[in-house]
């Protein structure tokens, strides 16, 4: 399966879509390269709640492998995303390409980092890898499908994930979220929120008897990606994923001018709600410009 991204992840093809090699080598000549922003933490929780399930071809005894390909420092975070698909038993792959951060490779991918990480200068370098990771990759898959009872995390569809998430009371600080739980009730919820356009991705864990949020200390008049993901023991429920924006702050209104002498004037306005202060501004006009 393979999902490009840059601010939106988008699925390519799922892991249930092609059953030959040449199939695979043929979808990878056809694809488009998707240019833009470098948001590894929303692909990889698109990874988590999208690719990884029965619906994509996601088998329940099957080892679960995610391979990274970054040319970048991501806009959010990428580690908070990438730990949860690590304590649900999946492993991650880190290359880098040109001006991807080593650092944040090595927080994003599982141990051991000697086998998971791996680094070029240049796209063309990336053949030098295939023959290493392959093998690396296959010695890790028969290594993990020989332990007995593992317990490989899985969607297994509608009684695991909630619906109709709701968004209401929306200010200019503040957001509320709402939604209605799975029958079976989770043991917590992970609620990822963030800036659509770049910023830093916050996280709140709650309680699997709740199915309420109140956001607060947002930023005013922006776009909010928010997520909200049932955990399991064993098994993560499809995610929930919404976007609102924040309302802009009030601004005054009825700017009057009044009192003028040669070298003062009274300003006046209607009081803008929730101000503490207010910045006055004052330049002369240009030449030939309107007084």
């Amino acid at each position: 399966g393979l999902s490009q991204y840059s601010s939106d992840p988008r699925t390519e093809w799922d892991l249930s879509a092609y059953s030959t090699r040449d199939q695979v080598l043929e979808a990878v000549r056809n694809l488009r390269y998707k240019g833009g922003n470098t948001f590894t933490g929303l692909a990889l929780t698109h990874v988590l709640e999208q690719n990884l399930k029965p619906e994509a071809g996601a088998r329940l005894e099957a080892e679960k492998l995610v391979i990274l390909l970054t040319d970048g420092k991501s806009q959010d975070d990428a580690n908070l995303a990438a730990q949860t698909l690590k304590n649900l038993g999946i492993e991650i792959f880190a290359i880098g390409v040109k001006n991807a951060d080593e650092a944040e490779l090595k927080q994003v991918a599982s141990e051991p980092l000697e086998l998971t990480v791996y680094n070029v200068q240049d796209f063309p370098l990336l053949s030098s890898l295939v023959g290493r990771l392959t093998r690396v990759l296959c010695t890790r898959i028969k290594e993990k499908s020989n332990k007995e009872n593992a317990d490989i995390p899985v969607n297994t569809g509608p009684q695991l994930s909630p619906t109709d998430l709701k968004i209401s009371a929306v200010t200019s600080k503040s957001m509320h979220l709402t939604w209605s739980p799975p029958p079976r009730p989770p043991k917590k919820y992970q609620i990822v929120y963030y800036p659509s356009k770049g910023g830093i991705s916050k996280e709140v864990i709650l309680d699997g008897a709740l199915s309420s949020l109140q956001l607060s200390n947002l930023t005013s008049h922006t776009e909010y990606l928010v997520s909200v993901v049932p955990i399991y023991d064993t098994a993560v429920g499809d995610g929930l994923r919404g976007v609102t924006s924040t309302l802009p702050l009030s601004s005054p209104r009825s700017l009057r001018i009044s009192e003028l002498s040669h070298n003062s004037m009274r300003l006046s306005w209607k009081a803008a709600q929730g101000a503490t202060q207010y910045l006055v501004l004052c330049s002369a006009a240009p030449d030939g410009a309107e007084d």
